[in-house]
């Protein structure tokens, strides 16, 4: 059953106002944040003509026809899949995007390939390409990084639409307050079945790697970790691991230096691989909302390789 599409006639009264104004009241699109998404979307229509951002300042006349197609086919964007690279949005708002990024897919290009990506606007295939095209050339808006995951890894990435949101959610990352849980497949059982890894890591600029040092190396950085035993398939174990700290291939490098290395693991460890990628998602992710302060929690289930993955394990156990 179709949504029905809301329209307005505009009254004497109303004469004058603006557009967005107009539908910002209570009873039409409550706020203008909401207003300038809809316009970005293409849903409001002015006498049965698409109005786009340029004419959220229009002046309305007595008789004028407002009409707000919030189900317009191709306008949906709360949640949705992108045939280029299987990237699912789990959530969006007038500040944020929250994906769910698979396996394979870079977070943002490489190198300087971010800063060629905003200049020209043809940037390599990345979740941020991906997103970029999502909010449109035409309105020459691309999207904020916050924090990024290995191409590897599978699972949660949040994206700003405003320098502004950027910041703050990156000095919560900073304060070490968001929930940030990972599933991982590692070789064996880690021992006792929940704890926590403390480590000191540099990374190697050369091999493009981390290290573990010493807490007295100027170039070392605290990295922890409080890991959980799921489920055991005799010489592997399903793990969940929440991170204090964020730092680049944490998970990767600690559950190696144990001797449990992730499965598919090339950087950290020399056994043979018995998985194509490392098994790592970035499960579930919960931080307060940049503007308004509410708690957002986000989780993503297990992509189908690592169901796979897990299906045989359990059939082997």
């Amino acid at each position: 059953m179709k949504t029905p599409v809301p329209q307005w006639i505009v009254t004497s009264e109303e004469q004058g106002l603006r557009l967005d104004r107009f539908l910002a009241v209570p009873g039409r699109l409550r706020s203008r944040g909401r207003v300038r998404t809809a316009l970005e979307r293409g849903q409001v229509f002015l006498n049965d003509v698409e109005a786009s951002v340029r004419e959220a300042g229009s002046r309305l006349t007595s008789g004028d026809v407002v009409r707000v197609w919030i189900d317009r086919p191709g306008s949906g964007r709360r949640k949705g899949t992108f045939e280029a690279g299987g990237l699912q949005i789990l959530y969006e708002d007038e500040t944020l995007l929250v994906v769910n990024k698979p396996a394979g897919l870079l977070t943002v290009p490489l190198g300087r390939g971010l800063s060629a990506a905003i200049a020209t606007g043809k940037p390599s295939t990345s979740v941020f390409s991906l997103l970029a095209d999502h909010l449109g050339p035409r309105r020459r808006r691309t999207p904020f990084v916050v924090h990024r995951i290995d191409r590897d890894t599978s699972g949660i990435v949040v994206f700003a639409k405003a320098a502004a949101a950027q910041q703050a959610i990156k000095e919560q990352f900073a304060r070490r307050e968001p929930e940030r849980v990972y599933w991982a497949v590692v070789h064996g059982t880690p021992h006792p079945a929940r704890g926590r890894w403390r480590d000191h890591l540099a990374w190697d600029d050369d091999a493009l790697r981390q290290t573990v040092t010493g807490a007295k190396d100027p170039r070392g950085v605290e990295a922890i970790s409080d890991y959980r035993v799921l489920e055991t398939f005799g010489d592997a174990s399903l793990v969940s691991v929440r991170l204090h700290t964020g730092k680049r291939n944490q998970i990767r490098i600690q559950a190696a230096v144990r001797g449990h290395a992730l499965l598919g693991e090339r950087q950290y460890a020399k056994a043979a691989t018995r998985f194509p990628r490392q098994a790592l998602h970035a499960h579930r992710l919960a931080f307060s909302h940049p503007v308004d302060g509410r708690t957002l929690t986000f989780e993503a289930p297990l992509p189908d390789d690592l169901l796979d993955l897990l299906r045989r394990l359990r059939g082997r156990a």
